[in-house]
């Protein structure tokens, strides 16, 4: 069960991330998906971590979805997608939807003094052109973490296709 949260991780979070991350963790906005345990599945990131821009607004941290996805990836399904989003102009328009959603998510969830950060350091552009997990390239796909992560916290196509043919969320307890 994925429990959709946003808020501030609490002490047993911060130790289950830091574990999870094998490091301290730096940039966590929030915790924006648990599972039914509230144990963090997914991370909301600052959009200046360090003084530079982090695309990356949701980031997986489950260890077991990581592996699971991780087995995905090896067996090449990130070209038969790739594949897909070529041929198939709604899955394409779907995907390109995605990315609009999860740009407009991050401006959405900069506060004022954010927001005046990322223009003084002028990465207004990187931050509205780059979509999920920083990806340049729209048609093309280049993580499936980042793509499942924003599928746990909005509307994905490509993490709606994982779980239709890969069950990806029947790994969660």
């Amino acid at each position: 069960m994925v429990i959709r949260t946003d808020l501030a991780p609490d002490a047993r979070q911060l130790a289950i991330i830091t574990e999870q991350l094998g490091r301290a963790p730096r940039g966590i906005e929030s915790v924006a998906a648990t599972d039914g345990e509230g144990t963090p599945l997914v991370l909301r990131m600052a959009p200046i971590v360090d003084g530079t821009p982090f695309p990356t607004l949701y980031w997986l941290c489950s260890a077991r979805l990581k592996v699971e996805i991780s087995h995905i990836e090896a067996a090449g399904v990130i070209k038969q997608l790739e594949r897909r989003l070529q041929q198939d102009p709604d899955f394409l328009a779907a995907y390109h939807r995605s990315h609009e959603a999860y740009v407009a998510a991050r401006w959405a969830y900069m506060s004022e003094a954010q927001r005046a950060e990322v223009v003084r350091l002028g990465y207004t552009e990187v931050l509205t052109r780059r979509g999920i997990g920083g990806i340049a390239n729209r048609d093309q796909v280049r993580c499936l973490h980042t793509q499942y992560a924003h599928h746990l916290c909005g509307e994905n196509v490509i993490g709606q296709w994982l779980d239709a043919h890969h069950a990806v969320a029947d790994c969660l307890p």
